[in-house]
């Protein structure tokens, strides 16, 4: 009977809200079910209500005592699904841990790491923790940071670089790369490569800029300068 009242829920709420909202609902209806069933039978086998109530009462207050991280990670649940700040099968990136979103329940949130480990991340936790959300936005934008000599002529360096933003065949050619000149490092300019991608092609893209600048400054003879360390013998 509780299976079908489950299986009737998730009919009713199905494509009607978002993933995380439907399987919220559908558990607290399981949930609900069960108690009630469990309830009927108790009744029907003799049981009062009355002496159920205050047994359960008296549970109530021993569990309450004993359970006060999973009220908070229940309520925390809460707000994350009406906040909406990530949906399942989206990348995230919660203190340490980083991994696609498998579920999100009302006690915590599962994660699917890259190299398929199971994380499991209480709610209170991502209430109070920064969340980094790498599919909230359709759009991103790798950045590669790398030195290079000072005795590089810049204005062709510069050039060079949006030829291999050009020539990337994930990058998105309506948005122009982000070229900046950070500062000056040990050994050369410090220089910020950025270029954009749908958010899906975001690993992707970093390998097959890496591949391309490292053929590019091979062909043209640029220089990636490194530090140094010499020891002298007295």
């Amino acid at each position: 009977m509780v299976k079908l009242i489950r299986k009737l829920t998730r009919k009713l709420v199905e494509n009607k809200l978002s993933p995380q909202s439907e399987v919220l609902i559908v558990r607290m209806v399981y949930y609900a079910s069960s108690l009630i069933l469990i309830v009927t039978v108790l009744h029907e086998f003799g049981f009062k209500l009355s002496a159920l109530l205050g047994a359960a009462g008296v549970l109530g207050v021993a569990i309450g005592f004993a359970s006060q991280t999973s009220i908070s990670n229940i309520i925390s649940g809460i707000f994350l699904i009406s906040e909406k700040p990530f949906e399942i099968g989206d990348f995230i990136k919660v203190g340490n841990c980083e991994g696609t979103i498998h579920s999100i329940d009302l006690l915590s949130i599962k994660l699917n790491t890259p190299d398929n480990r199971f994380i499991r991340v209480p709610n209170e936790t991502m209430i109070k923790s920064e969340v980094i959300n790498y599919h909230r936005y359709p759009v991103r934008r790798v950045n590669l940071e790398f030195p290079v000599s000072f005795e590089t002529d810049l204005e062709p360096f510069l050039a060079l670089l949006r030829d291999v933003a050009d020539q990337a065949t994930l990058s998105l050619k309506d948005k122009k790369p982000f070229i900046s000149i950070t500062g000056f490092g040990d050994s050369g300019y410090s220089i910020l490569f950025g270029v954009w991608c749908n958010s899906t092609d975001f690993f992707a893209l970093r390998d097959e800029l890496i591949i391309l600048l490292k053929e590019s400054f091979t062909r043209n003879n640029i220089e990636i300068p490194f530090s140094t360390i010499s020891v002298l013998n007295d």
